[in-house]
C-alpha cells in the first residue's frame, strides 16, 4: 500500500468524525470521555510513535529515536516551527496546536494522558476525553504531513480528511487543498514523490 500512514490517519479522522453524531465537538464537551475515545486515543498515540520514528529516521538515521523525548529533540532541531503547526476543524471553527508544548522541553498534555491511559486505564479513564482525542488525532495529522510533505498534493487529491484540515494560511496558489507550504518548508521545493 502506498502511503499507509496517511490511510491509517484517515481512518482515525473518520472515526473521530463519526463520534460527533453523539457528542458535539465543542468546548462544552471537551471533558467528555468514553470507551470510543479510549480506542481512538490509543490508536492515534501508537501511530504517532510509529510515524515519529520514521520522521526522525528521515532526518538522521544515525540518531537514537526510541521515545517521545528523542523524537522532540530530533524533530525540533530540524524543524524549528514544528510546534507552531495548526490543525483546523472547519465545521466547528476550532483550531488546535497539538505540538505547542514542544516549543520548550515539555511534551503535550494529551501525550501524557495517552500514556497514562495505556499503562493504567483503570485510574485514568477520564483522560480519554474529547479534548485529548482531538489533539492526538491532530498531532498525528501534523506528524504524517511532515513525513509525506513531498506528496501532500497527491494525498489531498486522492482523499482529504473528513474532519481535520490545514489552515488556509498554509495554502499556496489557488488550487484547493493541493498545494500546502508548511511553516518549516516555506521556500523549499518539493522532491518528486
Amino acid at each position: 500500500m502506498k502511503y499507509p500512514h496517511w490511510h491509517y490517519f484517515l481512518t482515525l479522522d473518520a472515526d473521530l468524525d463519526l463520534t460527533s453524531r453523539y457528542v458535539e465537538i465543542c468546548e462544552d464537551n471537551f471533558k467528555t470521555y468514553s470507551i470510543e475515545y479510549v480506542r481512538i486515543l490509543l490508536a492515534a498515540g501508537s501511530e504517532i510513535d510509529v510515524v515519529a520514528k520514521l520522521v526522525c529516521k528521515k532526518i538522521d538515521s544515525s540518531r537514537k529515536a526510541e521515545n517521545i523525548n528523542h523524537y522532540r529533540k530530533i524533530i525540533t532541531a530540524k524543524y524549528s516551527h514544528f510546534h507552531e503547526m495548526e490543525v483546523f476543524l472547519p465545521r466547528y471553527a476550532i483550531t488546535l496546536t497539538p505540538w505547542e508544548a514542544w516549543k520548550g522541553t515539555a511534551n503535550p498534555e494529551w501525550w501524557t494522558s495517552y500514556n497514562d491511559i495505556k499503562h493504567e486505564r483503570h485510574l485514568n479513564f477520564r483522560k480519554a476525553n474529547l479534548w485529548n482525542v482531538l489533539n492526538a488525532v491532530a498531532g498525528l495529522f501534523v506528524m504524517v504531513t511532515y513525513l509525506y510533505y513531498d506528496s501532500l498534493p497527491e494525498l489531498f487529491e486522492l482523499q482529504p480528511p473528513r474532519l481535520l484540515s490545514l489552515p488556509e494560511t498554509y495554502k499556496e496558489g489557488v488550487k484547493w487543498a493541493t498545494t500546502y507550504s508548511l511553516p518549516d518548508f516555506r521556500g523549499v521545493k518539493r522532491s518528486p514523490p
